[in-house]
Protein backbone atom coordinates (compact mmCIF):
# COMPACT_ATOMS: atom_id res chain seq x y z
CA UNK A 1 0.00 0.00 0.00
CA UNK A 2 2.98 1.99 1.04
CA UNK A 3 4.40 1.61 -2.58
CA UNK A 4 1.27 1.99 -4.21
CA UNK A 5 0.61 5.89 -2.51
CA UNK A 6 4.05 6.63 -3.56
CA UNK A 7 3.56 5.79 -7.11
CA UNK A 8 0.51 8.23 -6.71
CA UNK A 9 2.53 10.77 -5.45
CA UNK A 10 4.63 10.82 -8.00
CA UNK A 11 2.01 10.68 -10.70
CA UNK A 12 -0.01 13.79 -9.21
CA UNK A 13 3.92 15.40 -9.02
CA UNK A 14 4.45 14.60 -12.97
CA UNK A 15 0.90 15.95 -13.99
CA UNK A 16 1.30 19.02 -12.21
CA UNK A 17 4.58 19.62 -13.85
CA UNK A 18 3.53 18.82 -17.33
CA UNK A 19 0.31 21.79 -16.88
CA UNK A 20 2.93 23.90 -15.62
CA UNK A 21 4.89 23.53 -18.49
CA UNK A 22 1.96 23.80 -20.87
CA UNK A 23 1.28 27.29 -18.89
CA UNK A 24 5.05 28.56 -19.18
CA UNK A 25 4.47 27.35 -22.79
CA UNK A 26 1.02 29.36 -23.24
CA UNK A 27 2.80 32.13 -21.34
CA UNK A 28 6.33 32.74 -23.83
CA UNK A 29 4.30 31.85 -27.17
CA UNK A 30 1.61 34.58 -26.38
CA UNK A 31 -0.79 31.90 -26.51
CA UNK A 32 -4.23 32.28 -24.54
CA UNK A 33 -5.74 28.89 -23.15
CA UNK A 34 -9.05 29.26 -21.51
CA UNK A 35 -10.95 26.11 -20.24
CA UNK A 36 -12.97 23.87 -22.77
CA UNK A 37 -10.39 25.51 -25.86
CA UNK A 38 -8.17 22.69 -27.86
CA UNK A 39 -5.06 22.69 -27.62
CA UNK A 40 -2.91 23.10 -31.38
CA UNK A 41 0.55 22.93 -30.10
CA UNK A 42 1.65 21.35 -32.83
CA UNK A 43 -0.60 21.87 -35.75
CA UNK A 44 0.54 24.87 -38.26
CA UNK A 45 -2.30 27.85 -39.08
CA UNK A 46 -2.35 27.31 -42.24
CA UNK A 47 -2.61 23.26 -42.42
CA UNK A 48 -4.87 22.07 -44.32
CA UNK A 49 -8.11 20.82 -42.38
CA UNK A 50 -9.02 16.84 -43.44
CA UNK A 51 -11.77 16.35 -41.36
Amino acid sequence: MKRAATWLFYLVGALAVGYLALYAYAAFTGRELAPGDPIHIFRRPDAPSYS
